[in-house]
């Protein structure tokens, strides 16, 4: 069933993929900005809050990339399903909306990788000269697919919060905002005062940018403490379980309130 849910959403967005075209524009253009940036800010430095230079900008490079294969619609497309009342037909369905929705994700993000995500990797390598290979491959597989679960999860249960309100749309914008920089996004999580690393810690958001980055580029720091990679992995793993298990329980309480005409 995954496949072929995927499948459809492969071929659905491959009609409209000039939409992916931006990125082209988009992803290369913040990734010289921030280069700009850094190499002004690192004049006379060694290096800043455990980051050399080329560190840092190769920390960009990856987190561009990273973006291209965990970005996520999940809060989106439920939101609209519930606001609509569309949500209906999936409620008398056999199949889980989580898991039909996580489907689409598979086959959004097959083709972004095809369309989006080579095409950037390569426009690195010849434009910018540098080549992205993580320092561990199979490592940083794994750290990527627990990062691709847990921003659905996250973006999912977002989703979930239109069974109790009508218009989601602001909310949605400021936790995705939120989310991108605590995950990392914008500045590496080790520039955070060390009170704010700590929390940062045990939150979720790192674990869709942050820690798949780190592990990509060989090692992981934050709130003073340099992991292993197999043991922030393990944590990664952990912390994609509670976040389902989080998720699952705004769903069963979401339901309950679903008269389905929309809320």
């Amino acid at each position: 069933m995954l496949g072929a849910v995927a499948f459809v959403t492969y071929k659905e967005w491959a009609a409209y993929r000039s939409h992916m075209l931006l990125s082209l524009f988009v992803g290369p253009v913040f990734f010289l900005v921030q280069r700009f940036i850094w190499t002004a800010v690192y004049q006379g430095q060694d290096g800043i809050a455990g980051f050399s230079l080329s560190e840092m900008i190769r920390y960009y490079g990856v987190t561009t990339i990273i973006y291209y294969l965990t970005m996520d619609f999940a809060d989106w497309n439920l939101q609209m399903h519930i606001r609509t009342g569309s949500f209906l037909t999936f409620m008398l369905r056999p199949l889980h909306h989580r898991f039909f929705a996580f489907s689409q994700k598979v086959g959004h993000r097959v083709l972004g990788f095809l369309v989006e995500f080579v095409p950037i990797w390569i426009i690195f390598a010849v434009v910018f000269d540098m080549v992205l290979l993580p320092v561990h491959a199979g490592w940083a597989l794994l750290s990527l697919f627990l990062g691709f679960l847990m921003m659905f999860y996250l973006n999912y249960s977002v989703g979930i919060i239109a069974f109790w309100m009508v218009r989601t749309d602001g909310i949605r914008s400021l936790i995705a905002f939120f989310r991108d920089v605590l995950a990392g996004v914008f500045l590496p999580l080790t520039f955070f005062p060390s009170p704010v690393q700590k929390l940062l810690f045990f939150l979720p958001f790192q674990f869709t940018t942050y820690v798949p980055a780190r592990v990509f580029l060989g090692s992981y720091e934050l709130a003073g403490m340099k992991l292993e990679i197999p043991v922030i992995i393990a944590i990664q793993a952990a912390a994609v379980c509670i976040m389902w298990c989080i998720g699952q329980g705004l769903w069963l309480l979401g339901v309950k309130r679903y008269t389905g005409v929309g809320v």
